[in-house]
This record gives C-alpha cells, structure tokens and sequence, in this order.
C-alpha cells in the first residue's frame, strides 16, 4: 500500500490490525515493538508503519493528521540498523520514504517471520518479556501461553504435555479410562488403539512420559483426563468447575447474602457430563408437541448441542497454568461461561477455520472421542445454533490483562414482543435492524464494544465502528476507552426511555400494525426501524426533522441552508455552520440534517477546522466524546460578526 492508502485507511477506521501510525520521535522503542509484534503474530502475514503521521486526540472523529519526517534518509538507516542489531534474529523489513503533500513520510513493511524463527525478541531483555504479539490494534507483552502458541509451530513441548513430578501410576482412574475406551468407540469402533493395553494407550494419548530418572509418570493431560479425585485435588486444587446461580442480571456482592454454588471436581469426561447435567437441571425449560406425537418435548432455553461445545470449549482451552476454577454463572437472562486463559486466536478471527489449542494433547483427545467439534469450528457452530433457535447470538470477550475468556449466552428470543416494543420508542431515531440489536445486548449486558458488534451482525469493523459511533452521536451510547480499548455503555437518555411508560403509551403497540413480533425481525411498516437494513428509512421522518430544525432559523440564514449544494465551496458551508452555531448550540447530528450530509463528513470537514481557527467552541471541552456534545460559535467569531 502507499503511503496515501495507508493514511486513508486509518481515517476510516482508527483501530486497525495491520497498520499502525506513529510521529516520527516515536521511531525508536515504541517502533521496533510494533515491528516484534507484526512479526510474531500468527496468520496476520505482517502489516505497515507509517512514520510522520499523527492522530488528533481532540478530534470528534479519528483523525490522522501528517507531520512529516525531517531527517527521512536518516530515519531508514537507523531502523534498518536497529532491526539488524535488536533481536535475536536479524529482521529485513522494506523503508521507503513518499510525499504526503510537502511532507515527507517514512512507510515501513514488516512482514511474518517463519514458524521456525518465532518468537522475535529483544535481545537485551529475552523471553518472554522481550517478545510481543499484535492483538488488535495493540502491541501486547507475550505470555508463557503466547510462547507456547509459537512453541508448537516449531513442534516443540506443550504444558499439558509435561510431567507431573507429584503423580504417580497408581494415581491414575482405570474407569477414566474404560469412559475414554468407551466414548472412542463410539466415535469409531474401529480404532487402532482400542486393541492395546492401558499403559500403550496412555503412552500413545500423551498421558504417560518417562522422568528424567527413566520413571513412567503421568503427564499433566493424563492426570486431568484419567486422574483419580484425590490426585486432582493434590496436583490441581483449584482445577475445578464452579457453578453458580446469581439471582438478578448483575453479580452484586451481598455479605448478607452467599450466592448458591456448586463445586465439581473429577476428570475431563465425567467433569463435562457433570457440568452439562448441573446446567441443563437449572436452566428454564420450554416444551412443545411434535405432530403426530402424544407426549410433550421439553427442550432447555438454549440449545443442547451449544450447552455442550461452551462447557467444553471452556475445559479445553483453559490455562492449566493459572491456579483458577471455571466459573459457570446462571444470572436471570443469561449463562455466563468464564475460564483461566485469554483467547490465543486474536478475537477478531475467533469463529475463523483453523485452532491454536492451549492443550493440544487434551484437545486431541476430546476431538477423536466427539466431545468438541472439528478443530476450529466450536465457535462457528454455537453461533450457528443460537441463530437457528432465533436467540441472542453468543457473545466472547477475551481478557489478556485479566488473563480471562468470557462467554455469554442469553435465554431470551432475540427481538420478541418485549424487544420490538422498547424499541418502538426509538422509532425516530432512525435505527437498522444492526443498531437495534446492538441496542438490546447494551440494555442486557450494560456495554458494548467494536468486536462484539461485529459478532452481532456479522460486518466487518469500519461497520461496526461507524454504526456505534452513529448510536453515540444520537445520544444512546457513551464512549468510554480509546484506540482498540473503545467499548460503549448505555447513556442515562437510553435508560430513561427504558423506564418510560409502555411502547403503546407513546402511540406504538407491540401488537399493533407498526411493529411485528411474530416475524422473528423489525416489520418495514415502523417509522424508523427498518426490516432489510439496506433499505432507508421513510424519507418523511427525516424531512420532518430537518423541517423542525429550518423553522428555528431566521428566514435569511434559512434560505442560505436552502441554497447549499451538495458541491458547495467547504467556506460557504463553514460560514453558515458559523452562522448557525450563534443562535445557540448544535449538535453534529443536528448540524448534519440540516445540511444534508453525513455527521462524520460535517465533523472532519467542517467542525474540526471550525474549531482549530477558533470560529467554533466546544459547550463540554472536557469531555471530546460526550454523546451532548454541542458547538457554539466562539466570542472572537461573535465580534468579528
């Protein structure tokens, strides 16, 4: 890409994966991590630098803005330098320098270092400290389960593959075992192994390796797959499987109150059979009754076969490392799922083919017994069944810092009558289909962020970041965070039109012919709420509101708004925004509608050189993102009026 590309493209979306901007005093350290962390990251095939520009902090919308480099020729040579003489391996990266205007612009190409060559690392600092991954927009400090990520690209020794020096043979379950034998012939009745004795199927599972005394030892994937109860508890004290019911959709700490829990402890087979059973005993039951049959059907609020792939995506993936149970929390609308061990696949590919299993012994063995899904697939396939059954679709939040993976699963039919009756309350603001439910999760869940929008609605992230950032500008999301740490919570405006009187109080009913609850979507007869999200909303909701916004003005200033084109000169604009802004404060979206245009274009267009002249100010100066943000015409503007 050039240079121009580059910085367009960082205009468009300000969190990007592949490419990263930096001012050209940031060329040392904070450059060279970002080349580590291009680098190393596993199926990303490296990413860009653009050295010389800059990102406007103070901008209503991402702006990139070029500083230029002074001394580009000097800036080359010593990167070029440093990326030969950092690492423990010398990095060829491409530098060339282009012309952003009159300013000069360093573009640097990292491309992904081979699976033999990783971790690249800063030599002076070594492993793990010194290696770091791209995660998101971010450059991320590697963990040992990050190393371990790399480790297995080079065929080298996973954790669950390691022996447990405080186990011995007898510490192992020979009915764990007769379960695996039983369950894998079930898979395949025709397997190899079932035919060998227990210590050559353990050898052959990974389960048993010699010390370095020569002693067969159970491994750390043995002892968790085929270990007595008591070995678990010596060896593993907190590997366990707490379940929890939280009464409420909140989990609020009460000394008065202990929350209902049970705790579960026993190898993988019988501890996920065990899960599911505590699970599906606590979750509400619908039922029906199949043609033809005379006895009812009860089936549980969310689907069997998504109950099983989460309880064991959990088990499977977890960090064996970090001395934490799984928790699996029942609140009042929705199973919450959360294990020890951030995601190793970046959350912007998890539902993509391909695994990066934490515990690829552990892993094995669960996929050739059918426990999980074909390597990869789990996440495609839970989303896959929510939909079917016309529920919320899962949600996955991956934690590095926390070092965490949480999973959220909602009991109720996603946009029914309840749905489809709050959100008749929003029907002049527009909305798509997309927004309403990213509406719904907010009100469910308390927040919202690009990842799980996408998730949603199944679009890629310009979408999503331009969809919340148009649900902030209309007052219903609060932006909180920055860069790819950005999430989204409800505004009190939102909250109080969940507290308003009944959707037909305000003259739309559920069950009237505005909205449909029986088709599963938003009917197209709603003013506002749209059922293809490719088709506009009724061109006479938005011309009313432009209509309400003219009559505030005074005819002259009216007629000027009127006679602006869509190719008018941007200082004829400017000067009647100015104009506008005297009478009193305006929001973008406002100003938006009035001049026909798109609230991002008024912003970095015309609002944000407004404002760095110093013809326009800001009502809320301390708060950029404020979703009331207003701009008023400034006092030298008033006087020079």
């Amino acid at each position: 890409m050039t240079a121009a590309e580059l910085l367009e493209n960082l205009n468009l979306l300000d969190e990007h994966e592949r490419i990263e901007a930096k001012r050209a005093s940031e060329a040392g350290r904070s450059a060279l991590e970002t080349i580590c962390a291009l680098a190393n990251e596993p199926g990303l095939g490296g990413g860009w630098i653009l050295l010389g520009v800059a990102k406007d902090e103070l901008a209503l919308f991402p702006a990139y803005e070029v500083e230029g480099v002074d001394t580009p020729d000097k800036l080359s040579s010593d990167l070029a330098s440093q990326c030969r003489d950092m690492f423990n391996l010398p990095l060829r990266v491409d530098i060339r320098t282009e012309q952003l205007g009159a300013k000069a612009v360093v573009v640097v190409w990292v491309a992904e270092a081979q699976p033999q060559d990783k971790p690249v690392f800063f030599k002076a600092q070594g492993l793990p400290k010194g290696a770091f991954r791209r995660i998101g927009s971010t450059d991320q400090r590697c963990t040992e389960d990050d190393l371990a990520v790399f480790y297995q690209g080079r065929r080298q020794e996973s954790f669950d593959a390691g022996v447990v020096a405080d186990a011995e043979l007898d510490d192992l379950a020979p009915e764990a075992i007769d379960d695996y034998r039983k369950s894998r012939a079930e898979a395949n009745p025709d397997a190899e192994e079932l035919r060998w004795p227990d210590h050559e199927l353990l050898q052959a599972l990974g389960g048993l390796r010699r010390d370095d005394s020569g002693r067969w030892k159970p491994t750390v994937a043995g002892l968790l797959l085929f270990g007595k109860p008591a070995a678990l508890r010596r060896c593993f004290p907190m590997t366990r499987v707490d379940y929890i019911r939280v009464p409420g959709r909140d989990w609020v700490p009460d000394p008065e109150r202990r929350f209902d829990s049970l705790e579960l402890r026993d190898p993988l087979f019988r501890l996920i059979r065990r899960t599911q059973a505590a699970v599906l005993d606590d979750l509400p039951q619908s039922f029906g009754l199949a043609e033809g049959e005379l006895q009812r059907q009860d089936k549980p609020a969310i689907p069997l076969r998504v109950i099983r792939e989460a309880i064991v995506n959990a088990l499977m993936h977890r960090s064996y490392r970090s001395h934490s149970p799984v928790q699996v929390i029942r609140y009042a609308n929705r199973l919450e799922i959360r294990n020890p061990g951030f995601s190793l696949k970046s959350p912007e590919h998890l539902g993509e083919p391909g695994s990066q299993p934490r515990n690829p012994k552990i892993a094995a063995v669960l996929h050739e017994t059918r426990f999980a899904e074909t390597k990869g697939s789990g996440i495609r396939v839970m989303r896959e069944s929510m939909a079917q059954a016309g529920l919320t679709p899962p949600l996955f939040e991956s934690d590095r810092g926390g070092d965490q993976f949480v999973a959220r699963y909602f009991f109720h039919h996603f946009l029914g009558a309840d749905d489809i009756a709050w959100l008749a309350r929003f029907r002049d603001r527009q909305l798509s289909d997309e927004d309403a439910k990213a509406l719904i999760v907010v009100r469910e869940v308390g927040a919202i962020d690009n990842a799980t929008y996408r998730d949603l609605n199944k679009v890629d992230a310009l979408t999503a970041s331009a969809a919340l950032r148009r649900l902030r500008d209309a007052g219903l999301l609060a932006q909180k965070g920055r860069g790819s740490a950005t999430y989204y919570v409800p505004t009190e405006r939102l909250m109080a039109e969940d507290r308003e009187a009944p959707a037909d109080q305000a003259g739309l009913s559920a069950n009237s012919g505005g909205l449909s609850a029986n088709s599963g979507g938003l009917s197209a007869n709603s003013a506002g709420l749209s059922a293809n999200s490719d088709e506009p909303a009724p061109a006479g909701t938005e011309d009313n509101a432009r209509q309400a916004l003219l009559a505030e003005l005074p005819g002259l200033i009216a007629a000027r708004v009127g006679a602006l084109g869509r190719r008018s000169p941007p200082d004829d604009v400017k000067a009647v925004i100015v104009d506008i802004c005297r009478l009193r404060p305006w929001r973008a979206e406002e100003l938006a509608r009035l001049l026909r245009r798109n609230a991002r274009h008024v912003g970095s267009s015309y609002l944000r050189p407004l404002l760095r002249d110093g013809l326009l100010e800001m009502t809320n100066p301390e708060g950029v993102n404020d979703p009331q943000q207003a701009y008023r015409a400034a006092s030298d503007a008033d006087e020079s009026g």
